[in-house]
């Protein structure tokens, strides 16, 4: 029998660790309010094909079909139902969203990793400029700030950047193709072998690096502008300048790495992406980007769009503790009720006991070691 049993991947909440999550998800959402996001929400049940351009490689979805035997899925994603929302309702552009629940991801056993993942984050669209991904960078800093994250890294990347590359250099399609994917792998014996042709070319000091293409701005910079044509990439490298600025200009504390080795988190970027990190955590604290795509996935009027996402979960993994502030329980007679709810105004961490006796009460009260108040002598009894 399974009845008692949780699906794989998923957990039961309660207690220390839950109220740590809602004060993470309660000063996020106060931080989206108080920078003039709308909330929304969206149904955790969707049609499968809402999230056909997410990249899950990695993962599955929850699938099951609904009486007309259309598949549908657990949400695996946020973003995408915000897109499918602003597509189905004729809601004006430009807008700002915040959104807050959790995801399902089947993930490869073993993996060590859950299932079910809480997100909080926001969406812009309507805006293309370079300040929408500003917009979404600062708040990612205050809110890692505001739950008390203080060693921030940032990781920036850019969707465009790969492409604009392989269309200088000098290689037929499949072989470009061919070395993009070992590029992505990592394998770098097959690089080497399918790079080997622009070896003494303008390209090779380039080529040589790409693979390690991460870490300090100022030295990736300098690699990337030995590539003799500059055309596609100047916009790409000043928006990741100018954003590096920004970021330096805004939180100095903050630490700034490129990535341009890489694929960016999923398919549907466009242009500039962004992760966060400590190195004390494995897991991201928050990604985002931009995806002015998005919307033509539902609709033929494209819109501009860029958000960003925080990892509920991988912020309440590296929070304090909550403190063991002293917790206090008042007993009283059911004819006191309107004094009792007096009480519990002006005490602060107390709660009504809802026993019947007093022996009940100093039980309970000695068991989860609160300081009993007996309200039918107005004493304190004690745990």
């Amino acid at each position: 029998m399974k009845n008692r049993n949780l699906p794989n991947g998923t957990r039961d909440e309660f207690g220390a660790r839950a109220g740590v999550k809602e004060s993470i998800q309660d000063r996020l959402f106060e931080l989206f309010k108080g920078r003039g996001f709308s909330r929304l929400t969206t149904p955790i049940l969707e049609y499968a094909d809402v999230f056909a351009p997410l990249n899950l490689e990695n993962v599955r979805p929850y699938q099951l079909l609904d009486e007309q035997g259309e598949a549908l899925v657990l949400r695996p994603d946020l973003t995408l139902p915000v897109a499918r929302m602003m597509s189905t309702t004729g809601i004006e552009v430009p807008a700002k969203w915040y959104y807050g629940g959790d995801v399902f991801r089947l993930n490869k056993q073993l993996s060590g990793s859950y299932n079910q993942v809480t997100q909080a984050g926001i969406e812009i669209v309507g805006y293309a400029g370079l300040k929408g991904e500003w917009e979404c960078l600062a708040i990612a800093v205050q809110g890692c700030g505001a739950n008390a994250v203080r060693d921030l890294t940032i990781e920036l990347s850019d969707a465009r950047f790969v492409d604009a590359v392989f269309a200088q250099l000098p290689l037929a399609e499949p072989t470009k193709q061919a070395l993009k994917q070992a590029l992505f792998d990592k394998d770098l014996t097959r690089y080497q072998q399918l790079a080997q042709s622009l070896v003494d070319t303008a390209y090779q000091p380039f080529i040589t690096e790409w693979p390690w293409l991460f870490g300090d701005v100022d030295s990736i910079m300098n690699t990337v502008k030995t590539l003799p044509d500059q055309g596609l990439l100047r916009p790409i490298l000043s928006d990741l300048e100018k954003t590096v600025d920004f970021i330096a200009t805004q939180a100095g504390s903050v630490s700034v790495v490129l990535d341009l080795s890489r694929p960016t988190p999923q398919r549907y970027y466009t242009g500039m992406a962004f992760r966060g990190y400590t190195q004390s955590d494995a897991d991201y604290l928050f990604s985002g980007g931009r995806y002015d795509e998005l919307l033509t996935s539902f609709q033929k009027v494209k819109e501009p769009a860029v958000g960003v996402a925080f990892d509920v979960d991988a912020l309440a993994d590296r929070a304090a503790p909550p403190s063991d502030e002293p917790r206090t329980l008042l007993y009283f007679e059911p004819t006191q009720w309107a004094a009792a709810e007096a009480t519990l105004k002006k005490t602060p961490n107390a709660t009504l006991c809802l026993a019947d006796s007093l022996a009940e009460a100093q039980a309970i009260a000695r068991s989860q070691q609160m300081t009993l108040v007996n309200l039918t002598t107005t004493r304190e009894v004690g745990a």
